[in-house]
């Protein structure tokens, strides 16, 4: 099985080209390739699928076999992976996700996807709440993105530690299929830093649909002053404008791959 190993931020995943044939019991597949030990090594496994909506349909698996609605880092890399593979020649892409149809604009360098900007859609936000969880409170934004965030803002993500706030990812009463949790902290008007644990998967250096939910919660609850924001990951930057007008996240960041490979038969 041949495959390709792509990063946007630090947020890895094995990527398939599953256009012609998908494997079977993919979601055993993610957790065994996942494994940084035993296997390829990722935060999942990502799986490039033929589509009657779309120019391509996007599987995404977290490391332990859960499937996942939408990846924000994942999707700029498979928009890197189509046009770099010679799958497609466009660079205005449209792909199909259990969160929706998302639009992607690719930045061609050299002949080769160096960034990729991503229509992410209108986020759903709740009101500021306290949830209480096997005895310890949590106060937060919810926002979905077409995948659930629970966005907690804080004075010191230095200091903060991520862990404690891990259980609610799992499925609980506040949250039946579990939630991305992410903590963030305003540096200055236009600038939040963020770190992220996401369900199915612990804390990775990025999350594309939680540093668009981030940018959702600051700006409604006044924490930020402006609609365009950079916000700053352990895997690096991403640049997230939240469109007045129409309503609609924008994300920009980029896509790399990072090696090919071949996982043998078993």
């Amino acid at each position: 099985m041949k495959f390709t190993k792509m990063q946007g931020l630090g947020n890895d995943y094995v990527y398939l080209d599953c256009t012609k044939s998908i494997p079977a019991e993919l979601p055993e597949l993610a957790k065994r390739v996942s494994d940084r030990h035993f296997g390829i090594g990722s935060d999942g496994l990502i799986c490039i699928c033929a589509s009657a909506k779309a120019d391509f349909r996007m599987r995404m698996f977290n490391a332990d076999g859960s499937e996942g609605e939408m990846c924000g880092n994942g999707i700029r890399c498979v928009g890197k992976f189509v046009y770099d593979k010679g799958l497609t020649q466009k660079t205005d892409l449209t792909i199909d996700t259990l969160a929706g149809i998302k639009a992607l604009k690719l930045t061609v360098e050299a002949g080769k996807v160096s960034a990729v900007a991503v229509d992410m859609g209108t986020p759903r936000l709740d009101q500021a709440r306290t949830v209480t969880f096997q005895g310890r409170e949590y106060r937060g934004i919810p926002v979905s993105m077409g995948n659930p965030h629970f966005v907690i803002p804080t004075n010191s993500v230095k200091d903060f530690d991520l862990r404690i706030h891990a259980p609610l990812s799992v499925p609980n009463p506040a949250f039946p299929n579990g939630v991305n949790v992410e903590i963030a902290e305003a540096l200055a008007p236009d600038h939040v830093l963020m770190r992220v644990w996401e369900r199915g998967s612990g804390e990775t250096l990025a999350c594309g649909t939680g540093a668009c939910a981030t940018v959702a919660a600051f700006v409604s609850e006044g924490l930020t002053a402006g609609r365009e924001v950079t916000v700053t990951l352990l895997g690096g930057d991403l640049h997230i404008r939240w469109d007045e007008e129409s309503g609609h996240i924008f994300m920009t960041g980029p896509a790399v791959t990072v090696y090919e490979g071949e996982w043998p038969e078993e």
